[in-house]
């Protein structure tokens, strides 16, 4: 369940079989908002013949700079995930360094720390929100520990001020994980515009899309410098037409034509992609909020939501599912708690995230889902969620 965190986006409409049949209409969980923008910038970048990282790419940095706020490097990657990567190899980390990582996120955050040479440690979270478990992190700090990545879950970077309270009590570097966060609201300003390293995604089904990309932004130069050799095979220009190459690095540039597309989706976010992912979030709110059987997740007001989960009983979890699917709806799971996994296994418990695995449930949540589609998922709930309490809040906050 939800182990693919594209799998499913742009399904649209259903398929089925038989003759005179209307296939049912299929609501996908996730997926991109896409027009005419997007296609004129592709073409545009086309017709140049050039489809490399180059001026698109320079360009698109700078509007992401301007956007969050002064005095900050962007660097952009083809990937999410290799942002999370390359933002923990410049910090510098060797072989054996450990990095306090909350268990409940996609694979890409361990495996990001993983490919990166050092050790994901798997904490758990908060049933709250989701988010990590500051308590249980702080159990989880050894002479080894050097990072700790916060995962802005659902787009809700939550109280980050605790975090870096958190870090700066333990000497430790913060790489946060705002892969589903570009464009939210805090309390001192947007996510990315302060902070020591934060990473965006642009894959697919976030809240802005390149197809595919990522950025790493922080106010170090040097540590924008030092991303931006590593995501070109760690070449250094020289002077005239030569080069140097002095240390690992990747092919890990964004090219212009996924530039492009986030340019385009960039210029109409406040306008149209952001503001209709928050009234959708609202709209959720309001109608669900009452239903019994289904719990809320806690969440900052300015948050964009990438993701809009609710916990259900895990009893009726997957006749909900499929009374859903009936209507015309698909729902996932976000997602399964990372030490779940044969890579990462330890042997251990994080017992929040195992309760929340069983009950979250994820609705559609994408600028196709109308007044009408909130109406009828609720609907569904009502009938399905089952009566009696809430979910009770397994331990923590």
């Amino acid at each position: 369940e939800g182990a693919n965190e594209g799998a499913g986006e742009g399904a649209g409409e259903g398929t089925g079989e038989g003759a005179g049949v209307n296939p049912p209409r299929i609501l996908s969980t996730s997926r991109p908002a896409i027009g005419p923008d997007e296609q004129a910038a592709v073409a545009r970048v086309m017709a140049t013949g050039y489809f490399g990282m180059g001026p698109e790419t320079r360009a698109f940095e700078y509007e992401i700079e301007s956007y969050i706020g002064a005095g900050r490097n962007v660097r952009c990657v083809n990937s999410g995930t290799a942002a999370l990567q390359l933002a923990v190899v410049a910090l510098g980390l060797v072989a054996g360094d450990e990095v306090l990582v909350p268990t409940l996120t996609f694979v890409a955050s361990f495996q990001a720390v993983a490919a990166a040479g050092a050790i994901p440690v798997a904490c758990d979270v908060r049933s709250d929100n989701g988010l990590l478990d500051l308590d249980d992190a702080r159990r989880r700090v050894s002479r080894r520990t050097r990072a700790v990545m916060p995962v802005h879950y659902a787009g809700n970077p939550g109280d980050l001020h605790s975090v870096y309270e958190f870090a700066a009590q333990y000497g430790l570097r913060v790489v946060e994980d705002a892969a589903h966060a570009f464009g939210s609201q805090m309390r001192d300003g947007l996510v990315g515009g302060s902070g020591d390293l934060v990473c965006f995604s642009f894959d697919p089904i976030k809240n802005i899309t390149c197809g595919q990309g990522g950025a790493v932004v922080s106010a170090s130069e040097t540590i924008a410098a030092r991303v931006g050799e590593m995501r070109n095979l760690g070449i250094e220009t020289l002077p005239g037409a030569d080069f140097e190459v002095s240390s690992l690095g990747w092919r890990f540039e964004m090219s212009d034509l996924m530039a492009a597309v986030g340019r385009a989706q960039l210029k109409r976010f406040e306008t149209v992609l952001k503001p209709a992912r928050q009234a959708l979030a609202a709209a959720y709110r309001t109608r669900l909020s009452s239903i019994r059987g289904v719990t809320l997740l806690d969440c900052e007001p300015g948050a964009v939501q990438h993701i809009f989960p609710v916990r259900v009983r895990p009893e009726r979890r997957a006749a909900i599912r499929v009374a859903l699917s009936e209507a015309g709806y698909e729902t996932r799971v976000h997602y399964k708690p990372n030490h779940f996994l044969r890579k990462f296994a330890d042997g251990g418990t994080r017992a929040v995230a195992e309760s929340l695995y069983q009950e979250l449930l994820t609705l559609p949540t994408h600028a196709d889902v109308g007044d009408k589609d909130v109406e009828e998922i609720a609907r569904v709930l009502e009938k399905h969620a089952g009566t009696g309490a809430h979910p009770a809040r397994p331990g923590g906050a």
